[in-house]
């Protein structure tokens, strides 16, 4: 029997912040590169071509030769690009981006037969009306597909999981856990069963230069982050809340204090940050007189029908006080099937190269679809 090679699948990649530069170094690299041919790259501005005449694009040359040889940036160009034809098969649209604008043509895309891959989370977390509209242009309703493990845990099997409990026949009860790795970082420093004085502020400056934060922090302190992902969560699970305006649906208890409310730039935000300081410190404080520590948690009870987002108490012995190090994210599943002892996920919650590993694992998935010969 002849061994079959299956021709690359073309992939067009959109964004090229930290997330996509770590997809592109994993498509540059083996075993990816022989699976995919990467014939666009684009920032938020411009985008280039490949493969480049005479030279080869590298995670390490790829910014000064888009910025000297790179074109403006225009969608419906790279669309075409990937396009089914009679001459190539169907390709695969990475969106990299945090844009609002991209997700919103998510239908558009699906309905020209291209597939999409994404860790961005605004397609599936906003309002409902968009999300039906991706379903209704994906599998099974048609042959296009569209995947987004990474929008929830980054590289962690947590929305895959989930479909296969829900696909199977099993009864979520409850799913509860710490969803944000930037949340995860600064509560496992500010507030450590071991006790500690560290100030709320220091700790978020110290993730914001690690990376770990937005460019404006607030964004993961807002809790808006954690209500996206419960909500992509949420709409996986038929008897969930429907949540008609998305992550605007879900209760979310934010972490910008009162006193910080009125900083009107993110330059503002930072420089005053401490001034928020005695409010987390009395947090911690109470916390800490009833033996427990403090955790940024995002809850979905089917027994109770809500979803919501919050500052939580945790005994200093639960899991969520001492099994998290890091940036991890813990994912506590209480199933019907999973009742006596819940499924636990447990890992890197945040990361270039987690994120850009859910993505590129979602194009192998999408890779043996296209290429599997019946």
């Amino acid at each position: 029997m002849s061994a079959f090679a299956p021709r690359p699948v073309p992939v067009s990649l959109i964004g090229l912040g930290g997330v996509g530069k770590a997809i592109l170094s994993q498509l540059l690299s083996p075993p990816l590169n022989s699976r995919f041919n990467l014939i666009l790259i684009a920032n938020s501005r411009q985008s280039i071509s490949l493969p480049l005449p005479g030279g080869q694009i590298t995670p390490t040359n790829y910014l000064p030769i888009l910025e000297q040889h790179g074109t403006p940036l225009d969608i419906q160009s790279i669309l075409s690009l990937l396009s089914p034809s009679e001459t190539s098969g169907a390709g695969i649209f990475i969106d990299s981006t945090g844009s609002d604008l991209i997700p919103s043509i998510y239908p558009q895309i699906l309905g020209m037969g291209i597939n999409i891959v994404t860790p961005n989370k605004k397609g599936t977390s906003s309002a409902l009306s968009l999300y039906n509209d991706i379903k209704s242009k994906t599998y099974p309703n048609t042959p296009t597909l569209y995947y987004g493990e990474s929008t929830v845990g980054a590289g962690l099997p947590i929305l895959s999981s989930l479909k296969d409990l829900v696909e199977t026949g099993d009864e979520i009860y409850k799913i509860e856990g710490v969803f944000s790795g930037t949340l995860s970082y600064i509560f496992n420093e500010f507030s450590k069963v071991e006790g500690g004085d560290v100030k709320f502020s220091e700790v978020v400056k110290v993730a914001k230069d690690k990376g770990y934060t937005e460019p404006d922090p607030r964004d993961d302190l807002s809790g808006t982050d954690v209500a996206r992902k419960l909500t992509i969560l949420s709409r996986l699970i038929p008897t969930s809340p429907a949540l008609p305006e998305g992550y605007a649906s879900v209760p979310t208890e934010s972490l910008v204090p009162q006193v910080l409310s009125n900083a009107s730039t993110k330059e503002e935000y930072l420089e005053r940050l401490a001034e928020g300081d005695e409010y987390f410190d009395k947090v911690r404080e109470e916390a800490r007189k009833e033996g427990k520590v403090v955790r940024y948690v995002g809850v979905i009870d089917l027994k109770e029908g809500k979803v919501e987002c919050k500052l939580g108490k945790y005994p200093t012995d639960h899991a969520f006080a001492t099994a998290l190090k890091g940036s991890d994210n813990i994912i506590s599943f209480t199933t019907k099937r999973y009742s006596a002892r819940p499924l636990i996920i447990q890992g890197a919650g945040a990361g270039a190269d987690v994120t850009a590993m859910g993505v590129t694992s979602d194009l192998l998935k999408i890779h043996e679809r296209l290429t599997t010969r019946f």
